[in-house]
């Protein structure tokens, strides 16, 4: 399957189920859950191998806990660029993957140009990284900082 078209193999149930499974369970042998599912073990591992070849599944990895790793400050900050040109979108995208701190990084239509979600020890440590960092990648212009009071919900689990 090519990665851009979604429509040349369809899902059935079983994947479907499969897939909300395992984005709970990452963890999940294949023998509970081929159980879970409805399906004998060989049949379960060849679908779960297509599904992972077709790029349904994009990798596995743990969840950390950001309180026990001091890194519970998160920001959000609207980043608005000088232009932007195709080549300027690209050396800013290029530079914002580099830095470690930014957790997810979007591209938006509106007022501003990308939003960043940031995590960081403390605010004095955020201040430094959009000091130093962010007000520095490529065609930056200006950024607004909003300062995440609490996370009511951040699970990314997808309803397939």
């Amino acid at each position: 399957m090519s990665k851009n078209s979604k429509t040349d193999r369809q899902l059935d149930q079983y994947d479907h189920n499969m897939l909300a499974i395992l984005s709970q369970y990452g963890r999940i042998s294949v023998t509970d859950l081929a159980d879970k599912v409805g399906l004998s073990k060989s049949p379960c591992q060849v679908r779960l191998k297509r599904l992972q070849q077709d790029g349904y599944i994009k990798g596995f990895r743990a969840e950390l806990n950001a309180e026990l790793l001091g890194l519970e400050h998160v920001a959000f900050a609207e980043v608005k660029l000088k232009n932007t040109s195709e080549s300027s979108l690209e050396a800013f995208n290029e530079a914002a993957r580099k830095i470690t701190e930014i957790e997810q990084c979007h591209m938006i239509a509106g007022a501003f140009d990308y939003l960043l979600k940031v995590r960081t020890r403390d605010i004095q440590a955020y201040r430094r990284v959009l000091g130093e960092k962010i007000s520095t990648l490529p065609n930056v212009q200006s950024t607004s900082t909003y300062v995440c009071m609490q996370a009511v919900k951040e699970n990314g689990v997808l309803e397939v």
